[in-house]
C-alpha cells in the first residue's frame, strides 16, 4: 500500500508508523487521516504484527494540529460531518483497535495532533514534548474527542484548565497529570517505546485484545464494564493461548502464544 503523508516501518511483529509531513509539523489534513485510517485497518488485519507504534518525522513535532486552511469557511452543518467523520475514520478506530498502538510523542502534540495521542492506548513523551488543545483560540472546541479523552485522563477541572486556557504543557506536566506514562529524551524515545513493545509481544495478543475491549467498555456509559470483563474473561478460557498460557506456568516454562 502506498502513502504520501505517512511511511510504515515494519520490524517482525512490531510496525512503526510514520507521520511524515514536516514542513507542516506533520498536520492532519484530510488525506492524511484516511491514509492513517487506511493504515492501521490494514495493519490490524495482518497477522503477524502485535504492536502499532505511532509518531512524528523529524525532532519537532508529533502532529502540531489540523490543517484549519481546509475547513476555515465551512459551515454548520459541514463542521459537525467533518467531526463525526473524522471520528469515525480514525480517532475511534485507533482507540478500538484490537492491537496495541503506543503514541510516541516526539515534540508538539497540539489540537488534532493530542487528539489523536490521546486516542492511542497510552502514551509516551520526550522531554522536549508539548501538549495542548488551542482551539478555542479560533473560536471552535476540539471535534476528534478531546474533551472527552482527556477529561478521562487527566480529571475533569484539569481538561477544563486546558481547554479554557487553549495553553500547552510541558512533558512532566503531562506525566505529573496522567497524560503521558513516562518521559525521556528524544534521543531514547523510539528506542524506549520499542522495549515496551517487546514486553507486550511475550503476552498473550488474545487476552491483549479481550483486555483493551474490557478497559475501553468502562467509558461508554451504555455498557456495564464487568459485565463485559466477566464474558472476556469466559471468553479467554476458549482460546488455545490460555490453554498455551496455563500449560507453560503449570510445567514451569515460558509460553510460546499461537494468538488464537
Amino acid at each position: 500500500m502506498k502513502f504520501n503523508n505517512i511511511i510504515i516501518d515494519q520490524q517482525e511483529n512490531l510496525a512503526v508508523v510514520t507521520i511524515n509531513r514536516p514542513k507542516k509539523l506533520n498536520a492532519l489534513n484530510k488525506e492524511t487521516i484516511l491514509e492513517l485510517s487506511n493504515a492501521f485497518k490494514a495493519l490490524e488485519s495482518e497477522e503477524s504484527i502485535k504492536v502499532i507504534v505511532l509518531t512524528g518525522s523529524g525532532d519537532k513535532a508529533f502532529v502540531a494540529g489540523a490543517d484549519i486552511s481546509e475547513f476555515a469557511d465551512f459551515s454548520i452543518e459541514e463542521g459537525g460531518k467533518l467531526a463525526a467523520k473524522g471520528q469515525e475514520l480514525l480517532f475511534d478506530l485507533v482507540e478500538n483497535l484490537s492491537k496495541p498502538v503506543i503514541a510516541v510523542i516526539n515534540g508538539f502534540a497540539l489540537g488534532g495532533g493530542l487528539e489523536l495521542a490521546m486516542s492511542c492506548h497510552f502514551r509516551i513523551a520526550s522531554t522536549n514534548a508539548k501538549m495542548g488543545l488551542p482551539e478555542v483560540s479560533l473560536g471552535v472546541i476540539p471535534g476528534y474527542g478531546g474533551t472527552q479523552r482527556l477529561a478521562q485522563l487527566v480529571g475533569k477541572g484539569k481538561a477544563m484548565e486546558m481547554i479554557m486556557t487553549a495553553g500547552m504543557i510541558s512533558a512532566d506536566d503531562a506525566k505529573d497529570w496522567g497524560l503521558v506514562n513516562t518521559v525521556t529524551t528524544q534521543e531514547e524515545l523510539l528506542e524506549l517505546a520499542k522495549n515496551i513493545a517487546s514486553k507486550i509481544m511475550r503476552n498473550s495478543s488474545v487476552a491483549i485484545s479481550a483486555a483493551i475491549r474490557a478497559v475501553n467498555a468502562n467509558f461508554d456509559k451504555e455498557v456495564n464494564g464487568y459485565e463485559v470483563e466477566i464474558a472476556e474473561f469466559g471468553n479467554c478460557f476458549g482460546t488455545e493461548d490460555f490453554k498455551e498460557g496455563t500449560s507453560a506456568f503449570l510445567e514451569k516454562r515460558k509460553p510460546s502464544f499461537p494468538g488464537k
